[in-house]
């Protein structure tokens, strides 16, 4: 088998990054070749708001990642978010076509495409249908009922809808770098990929991705993605809180806030504890501020902003109803997860295990990438090596078919689709 290139584009409020990826037999995991993240200009909380300042930032990330590469980017998967976001469950009921009662992948396409047809505005579109249950009979719970006899199949979908206006637009950005975009998938499906278990998901999880400008929730019940949303309130927002409470600029409130985090993210309650203040003078602020009292800026400037963010996810996952459901709790993942106090006020507020999640499942360059800002672009290039895989194995679905009905006496046309296979 050849050597297959993967590329993926994160969109984001606070960065646009770019990472491609090899899949080959020699690897188990997907290898990383080139990545490159540039901070992000024209997209505000998910929306794209300047096409021209957009496309800039996208030129810029692929050209750089296409050098590390070595490789030149034709095609590319992207990731979409943003409060524009909504899901809702849909079911589809269809009788299976064959007359033994053996139910086929034709069959689950026809069942999957009834669930589809549920009534939508024209502002809105379809980027994900994604199969909960199938129901066989009246038999429930069956997660691939393919070879199984039945004459009634049923299904339940999870639907996430997105503007459609704001995917034409990222299209139209597409279009000017000259990348064709093979498909959207939702940042907070993107990053669970990434982050989350097969065992979380199968106790029920929420994936929290707090990117820059909004936070994406994802909620897994029974192995499969049930609850989609997204917050219009994300890290840059704690960031504006800083540069208001301490009276200094944007640039240097972000200094703060990622120093504050590289300073005190790890330790203890106790030891923050002990840390009256912190000394800024390395950062060389223009503000001059050297010297910050750290319980101030954690309690009463940091702390307020990440309640609000996590009584809205609470808010989200009550709204679910699916609240008990989800042992494993939440997963914290994105930019805003690495912010100090982030896993204390978590727990405080929702009152469920929370962890930090990293990505993982990808070798090569990955230095740079392992981070939790990065979950989504990880995601989504793994995303793209499933949907290859899946294709791979839908095409000898279909090869064995044709060898199965394949005799002597066949038709014409059964020979034209054998060898139809051969040819690119």
């Amino acid at each position: 088998m050849a050597d297959q290139l993967i590329t993926a584009i994160d969109i984001g409020s606070s960065k646009i990054a770019t990472i491609v990826g090899l899949e080959s037999k020699e690897d188990e995991q997907l290898r990383i070749i080139g990545f490159n993240s540039t901070p992000s200009r024209g997209v505000k909380k998910g929306l794209v708001v300047d096409i021209d300042k957009v496309t800039e930032s996208v030129i810029e990330s692929i050209e750089k990642a296409e050098r590390m590469a070595g490789q030149k980017i034709h095609h590319t998967l992207v990731s979409v978010g943003g409060p524009h976001i909504s899901s809702l469950n849909s079911r589809g009921v269809v009788a299976v076509a064959d007359a033994r009662g053996e139910i086929s992948e034709t069959d689950i396409n026809r069942v999957v495409e009834a669930a589809r047809a549920i009534s939508l505005s024209t502002t809105r579109q379809i980027i994900e249908v994604s199969p909960r249950d199938f129901v066989v009979d009246g038999q429930e719970g069956i997660k691939n009922p393919i070879g199984m006899s039945g004459v009634r199949l049923e299904v339940e979908t999870h639907i996430i809808t997105a503007s459609h206006t704001n995917l034409k637009n990222i299209d139209r950005c597409m279009d000017n770098v000259g990348v064709q975009n093979q498909g959207f998938i939702f940042a907070g499906l993107a990053s669970s990929e990434s982050v989350l278990t097969d065992t979380e998901k199968e106790l029920g999880v929420v994936c929290v991705d707090i990117g820059g400008g909004k936070t994406d929730v994802a909620l897994y019940v029974d192995g499969s993605l049930s609850y989609s949303s997204s917050i219009p309130i994300g890290a840059k927002h704690i960031t504006n809180d800083i540069a208001v409470g301490l009276r200094v600029s944007l640039d240097s409130a972000e200094k703060i806030k990622l120093f504050l985090s590289k300073k005190l993210g790890h330790q203890t309650e106790k030891s923050k504890q002990k840390i009256d203040e912190l000394d800024f003078h390395e950062l060389l602020l223009p503000e001059q501020t050297e010297k910050i009292d750290v319980k101030v800026l954690i309690d009463g400037i940091i702390g307020p902003r990440l309640e609000e963010i996590f009584r809205l996810v609470s808010d989200e996952i009550v709204k679910s109803n699916f609240i008990e459901h989800i042992p494993s709790g939440l997963v914290i993942t994105g930019g805003g997860a690495l912010t100090v106090g982030i896993l204390e006020m978590g727990r405080k507020v929702i009152g469920l295990p929370i962890r930090i999640g990293i990505p993982s499942g990808i070798t090569g360059l990955v230095d740079e990438i392992i981070d939790p800002q990065f979950s989504t672009t990880v995601g989504l290039i793994l995303q793209g090596r499933k949907n290859i895989m899946s294709n791979k194995e839908e095409g000898f679905k279909n090869f064995n078919k044709i060898l199965k009905d394949f005799s002597i006496g066949g038709s014409v046309g059964k020979v034209k689709e054998f060898f139809k296979q051969f040819i690119p």
